[in-house]
């Protein structure tokens, strides 16, 4: 890669990147650590609805006070320093923010906010995958219409999931799967966030102490953060969801190319060419050797015998017949890496990773019976786990997404792992997100 000379010549112009920066959770937190090591890289503004969680997010990053106390966003431009807003519109009005890093976590909120940015000619550095799965292709689609980029954030493990399958293409390889691996064991899969702490062994003290959402850390439990992640890579790849969900294959680095590879050949997949997950646990518990819990894969195929020699004389870890390999990035830094796709967008035009077509879903599946006038509590709580399936099977189902599946109450009772439909709720608010969904159907690839 080449952005940092770019930046540097950019930089020699006294025309720094400048960008505006929504939400300062841990994401947040992690983008303002690396932001203020970057020459030519300049936080001008940060939307947090709590502004005191802002400036918390930046005196805990080692940011100095005088460097984020500009009144307004045109202070901070001049001065070179950051101006703390409450309201997401001030940075969307300010002519010299050039990319937006929409970090909030709220699907509904990251697509209004997306919208609002590409309508004002702003890149968008997507962190928010819950909204990029839910709406991704309508606003990629309109960032395409106004000549900005609209891309997944570097670091997170979707966009090293993309790079991975462009490099499979790249060399002229067979792409069979992508995947990441995370820490899962069917058990976990109907976890509340009452029982979460127990399944990271964790003591009621050790839970006290820290700064823990006990609603997040359970959309990573069970399954549901799996579910959305790997339906975006589909939606941006091309690559297809498990047709009943992600299987969680226990795999370790030398299993990989095994394992993730079609049935007929004696692996685990169905056919070629789909996403899945690389468990870190066996189905009994028990921890995976050589297993990549933070990291991301792909397993490909030598198109011919020569190419298949190559894998052997050169190292390349394969299944046992040879034809089969993998590579794998073991490990992702979130925010550390987001500067990336800020380049990448800037200087190139290019995103890091962006939803191209409707692939991929993750839809909302119950964890219990419900009964009808039941409300919903979605992503990571008590009602409702995400499962990843075809776009086409969603769109079959008239599935109720996992980002639309917060407060919403049920109409009539689902029975426990029932994919619940849209027939199944009560619609009342947020109707412009889901005319926008609406809008996502005409995207079905396939």
């Amino acid at each position: 890669m080449n952005l940092s000379s770019l930046l540097a010549a950019r930089t020699a112009t006294g025309k720094p990147i400048r960008i505006g920066l929504i939400g300062a959770g841990k994401f947040g937190s992690m983008v303002l650590a690396q932001a203020k090591h970057i020459p030519g890289y300049q936080i001008v503004g940060i939307a947090e609805l709590d502004a005191d969680k802002a400036r918390a997010s930046l005196a805990r990053t080692g940011w100095e006070a005088k460097n984020y106390n500009a009144r307004s966003m045109k202070q901070a431009v001049t001065e070179g320093t950051t101006c703390i807003t409450t309201d997401a519109a001030d940075l969307f009005a300010c002519d010299a923010i050039e990319c937006i890093i929409e970090a909030t976590g709220h699907p509904l909120a990251g697509l209004r906010h997306g919208l609002a940015a590409i309508d004002a000619g702003k890149h968008v550095i997507m962190v928010n995958v819950e909204a990029d799965v839910l709406c991704g292709s309508v606003l990629a689609d309109r960032a395409r219409t106004q000549g900005v980029v609209y891309s997944m954030a570097y670091g997170d493990q979707p966009a090293a999931m993309c790079e991975l399958v462009d490099w499979v293409h790249n060399c002229g390889f067979e792409l069979v799967s992508a995947g990441k691996g995370m820490n899962f064991a069917p058990p976990y899969r109907y976890s509340t966030p009452d029982t979460v702490w127990d399944f990271f062994g964790w003591s009621a003290e050790e839970v006290a102490a820290g700064d823990f959402n006990p609603k997040m850390y359970n959309s990573f439990t069970d399954g549901t953060k799996a579910a959305i992640e790997m339906a975006a890579v589909a939606n941006a790849t091309g690559l297809d969801c498990p047709d009943d969900g992600l299987a969680f294959h226990p795999a370790g680095l030398q299993d990989l190319a095994t394992v993730f590879r079609p049935k007929n050949d004696g692996g685990n997949l169905t056919k070629t060419g789909l996403v899945d997950i690389a468990s870190s646990r066996e189905h009994d518990g028990r921890t995976v050797l050589n297993n990549i819990q933070y990291g991301m894969f792909v397993t490909f195929r030598a198109p011919d015998e020569y190419t298949r020699a190559c894998f052997q004389q050169y190292g390349l870890l394969t299944d046992p017949s040879g034809w089969y390999g993998s590579m794998w990035r073991p490990f992702h830094l979130i925010g550390l890496e987001t500067s990336v796709s800020v380049l990448s967008a800037c200087l190139r035009g290019e995103a890091t990773g962006s939803s191209t077509r409707w692939r991929g879903d993750a839809v909302a599946t119950a964890k219990g019976d419900f009964a009808a006038g039941d409300m919903l509590d979605g992503e990571g709580g008590y009602k409702v786990w995400a499962k990843a399936i075809p776009a086409r099977r969603s769109h079959d189902l008239n599935a109720l997404p996992i980002g639309l599946a917060h407060h919403i109450k049920l109409k009539r009772a689902v029975r426990k792992d029932q994919i619940i439909s849209l027939d199944d709720v009560e619609i009342v608010d947020d109707q412009d997100i889901f005319d926008l969904r609406v809008e996502q159907h005409a995207f079905l690839d396939g």
